[in-house]
């Protein structure tokens, strides 16, 4: 293998390990627990340590050794798992078939990205706004169909700022739109995106995303959580007994961690119930005294305009930060989508660039 081959897988795991380093340790132990979801402590450390191993092994180039044979790897295989360590001629005949599988889809996640467009879901309002802190953000949204027809949606933060992170977040975005139309779990497509980005050497920070799906007429919430803020849900039945839920974690951001493991949540929806997803952009908006606007105030404004359409809400709620940042810019990227289960015969759907 060329030695520039092991250059760049180098570079590319240099610039992993010093953004996850940095990242550990300036993060909030608060910070730290929503990112790393159910996943212990201990397993960024584990992922720090096979990188620093890989690191090495990539400078003295006895990276990707095949246990086999002692041939190195194929590169684009080592580039896009820096953990390979077999060749593919000593592949199983299952192993082969998944990896072939990996490849096709991978290839597909690189092309260009594919429209956004706000679906018409019957029975639900949605409204929604994106806007970047710099001409180019992290932030992503996105709406799906999964294999049986149901409707899905994600919201997504990548960590960082710049063109770098503006690139991770299109190859996200990519490759939700080309895994969800195969998949109907949610758990199922954000393992697989794990599997795609978490040893490949160009992917250098990680990703928090929610990935949610409505099925049984829309009345039914399942949902993945991967390190991303909580969603928020809304009952509109005030004897509910949590009014207002957080939908917290239910596994790692995507390449936090060495072991990845997922799981999903199930909700019914009644009417009236409203779902809110956002990027830390809202609760991290700070005023002139530096004080957050926090889950507390996006709790306080969802209680006390719960019961409007989506668009009330999201406007609202707009209004809400500007009063409260006063004349400051936005810190970070802020991405907000409402989502409010109605019996309207025909949805309800608005889309905002801008604040």
């Amino acid at each position: 293998m060329e030695t520039t081959v092991f250059d760049r897988i180098r570079a590319g795991l240099s610039q992993k390990r010093e953004n996850l380093a940095k990242w550990a340790q300036t993060a909030s132990p608060e910070k730290k627990r929503l990112r790393l979801g159910p996943a212990p402590p201990s397993s960024l450390g584990d992922h720090l340590s096979l990188i620093e191993t890989a690191i090495g092994r990539a400078s003295d180039r006895t990276l990707g050794c095949c246990s086999v044979c002692g041939d190195t790897v194929d590169a684009a295989l080592l580039e896009a798992d820096f953990t390979a360590s077999v060749c593919l001629d000593h592949l199983s005949t299952q192993e082969r078939q998944r990896l072939e599988a990996d490849l096709e889809q991978s290839q597909v996640v690189q092309r260009a990205l594919l429209p956004q467009v706000a679906p018409a879901i019957p029975g639900v309002e949605i409204a929604f706004f994106s806007r970047p802190a710099q001409i180019l953000g992290g932030d992503f949204l996105g709406f799906f169909r999964y294999k049986d027809g149901s409707h899905g949606m994600a919201i997504a933060d990548v960590a960082g700022h710049g063109i770098s992170t503006a690139a991770l977040m299109a190859s996200v975005q990519t490759a939700l739109h080309t895994l969800v139309p195969a998949s109907d779990s949610p758990s199922e497509v954000l393992s697989h995106i794990n599997r795609f980005f978490c040893h490949n050497v160009r992917f250098t920070t990680f990703v928090t995303l929610i990935l949610v799906r409505l099925g049984a007429g829309s009345r039914q919430l399942i949902f993945a959580n991967a390190g991303h803020n909580p969603a928020l849900l809304y009952r509109a039945d005030e004897t509910a007994a949590e009014q207002v839920r957080w939908l917290g974690p239910t596994g790692p951001a995507i390449g936090l961690v060495e072991e990845f493991s997922i799981g999903t949540e199930e909700l019914s929806l009644e009417v009236g119930d409203v779902l809110l997803l956002y990027t830390d952009g809202v609760t991290e908006a700070t005023n002139p005294s530096g004080q957050e606007y926090g889950a507390r105030g996006l709790e306080g404004f969802v209680r006390r305009t719960g019961g409007g359409s989506s668009e009330e809400i999201l406007t609202g709620l707009r209004h809400d930060l500007r009063q409260f940042i006063g004349d400051q810019p936005l810190a970070d990227d802020t991405t907000v989508l409402v989502c409010r289960v109605t019996q309207a015969e025909k949805p309800l759907t608005s889309n905002t660039s801008h604040p």
